[in-house]
């Protein structure tokens, strides 16, 4: 009987799911987009029920797209948008409240509160993370703080809390299992990424109970098995993975001083750094990887938090296009950006800015200024973004990168490929599969089952579809630095709280 893997890919703005086969091709797709609820200005939520039930939706219709059936399926990887924020009763399952989602700003008063307590260092010291709004923890603390009753039940042990990835084990185990993965659990701010647990000073700081948290396994390995409901028998849940690492684990860069950068939501620049977990002197965060039969591997990571969103942004904001598609045939209609430049800072800036008050910034317009020159200014902002971020790694480790894979919806974009190539001077190497997220979550998955005998026999499979050298000449590069750099300031800081 023919074996495949299902990869459950969670993100922000869709649930997906495709099926690999033993060659790690895609057998089929299917996705659906959820609703993405705005309360007020900087807040952002979805309704867990609504992440699980698009997410088994998409299940059951790429399996009968594909005429593959329960019991040929040798496990599942799930994959899943990071630091968003779920707490539900452990007696029904029923959530207690929205998912904050990771763009969320509501707790950043807070996070200054901290800051101002001197409690950044030590935080920073033993979760490798900026003290930021973003990440999990002062969201627990928020929903514990602000629904009746909660925190009273959470220190009773009647509260669970879970990124996506726990949420979506739980109720595919009907909730038999509660469990995250470190690459997860390292983006919480309550989990200790020297020691590997989860750190009873943090969880202090942060005034999160215990109780509430999932056991921590690593990331291949079997980990739950499905109800038989969902395919007519139990398959075992074998690996997660938060999105951007599980992009890195697909695409190939399981070595140390190998990068890639995904283009989907927001931009997510990974280095691998070894077995040792870096420091940064420059804004970067230090984040587990994974977790294998081999032990920990760490990573880099700069976060950028509008990326395609801001393809999405001209879309259905400004309607300037119809379909993403567009924005490339959009931006060719012009030579370049006639001077305009965009920040698309929409919840702040991340790395390695890390202003939580900055918002969203178009400089330079004139009355010459077209559609085509936005949407140039805009494809140029991701790229410029990811180029501060591989500036500030490469000032932290030391190494000089010749390479850069990419992935995500966004890499397919040509010119934006070769305008990340010519600024960052780095060769782009976009691979045949962009879907490398799921293919990530795949991979964990049939390592831990034996699908795939070994990481080698893993990077092997990993091939190009395309290369991109930098072109651009240096006097041109140099002028559009200093341009975006004032843009930069202009978009700092603009809230004042």
């Amino acid at each position: 009987m023919k074996q495949y893997i299902l990869a459950l890919d969670q993100g922000t703005t869709s649930s997906r799911a495709i099926l690999f086969d033993p060659n790690a091709n895609i057998v089929q797709v299917a996705q659906k987009e959820f609703t993405q609820i705005y309360p007020q200005p900087g807040w952002v939520e979805h309704s867990p029920d609504e992440i699980f039930d698009s997410q088994a939706h998409v299940m059951h219709e790429c399996m009968r797209r594909a005429k593959v059936c329960g019991n040929e399926l040798a496990a599942i990887g799930i994959t899943n948008q990071r630091e968003t924020t779920i707490v539900w009763e452990k007696a029904t399952g029923a959530p207690i409240y929205n998912a904050i989602v990771w763009q969320d700003r509501r707790t950043a008063s807070f996070c200054d509160q901290l800051r101002a307590d001197g409690k950044a260092k030590i935080i920073q010291d033993k979760t490798g993370l900026v003290l930021d709004a973003y990440f999990s923890g002062s969201k627990i603390r928020w929903i514990l703080d602000n629904v009746p009753g909660a925190r009273a039940r959470a220190e009773a042990g009647e509260l669970l809390f879970g990124t996506v990835d726990t949420w979506l084990v739980w109720n595919f185990s009907k909730r038999g299992v509660h469990v995250t993965d470190p690459s997860n659990a390292s983006r919480t701010l309550l989990f200790n990424i020297h020691t590997g647990q989860w750190d009873d000073e943090l969880l202090a700081i942060l005034d999160v109970p215990r109780e509430m948290l999932p056991e921590v396994a690593p990331s291949s390995s079997v980990m739950a098995q499905t109800h038989p409901e969902f395919f007519g028998r139990s398959v075992p849940i074998a690996g997660i993975a938060g999105d951007q690492q599980a992009a890195t684990y697909g695409n190939g860069c399981m070595k140390e001083g190998m990068a890639k950068n995904t283009y989907g939501t927001g931009c997510f620049l990974l280095l691998n750094t070894g077995t040792t977990p870096p420091v940064s002197q420059n804004n970067m965060l230090a984040t587990v990887a994974w977790q294998t039969a081999r032990g920990y591997s760490y990573a880099l990571e700069g976060s950028v938090f509008v990326a395609g969103a801001v393809v999405q942004w001209l879309r259905d904001g400004l309607g300037i296009i119809k379909d993403s598609s567009e924005l490339e045939g959009l931006a060719a209609t012009v030579p370049d950006n006639g001077g305009v430049y965009m920040v698309p800072a929409f919840v702040g800036m991340g790395a390695p800015y890390w202003d939580q008050y900055a918002r969203g910034t178009i400089v330079g317009l004139t009355r010459g200024t077209t559609k085509g020159h936005i949407a140039r200014a805009a494809i140029e902002a991701i790229a410029l973004q990811t180029l501060d971020i591989i500036d500030a790694m490469q000032k932290d480790t030391g190494i000089k990168l010749t390479t850069l894979r990419v992935d995500g919806g966004a890499s397919r974009n040509n010119m934006l490929m070769q305008f990340q190539a010519d600024l960052t001077g780095v060769v782009v190497e976009r691979p045949t599969i962009t879907e490398t997220t799921a293919l990530g979550a795949a991979y964990l998955a049939g390592l831990a089952v034996g699908f795939w005998e070994s990481e080698e026999v893993i990077a092997r499979k990993w091939k190009l579809d395309r290369r991109f050298t930098p072109t651009m000449p240096a006097d041109r590069k140099e002028k559009m630095l200093y341009h975006w750099h004032r843009a930069i300031e202009r978009a700092a800081h603009w809230i004042e709280e």
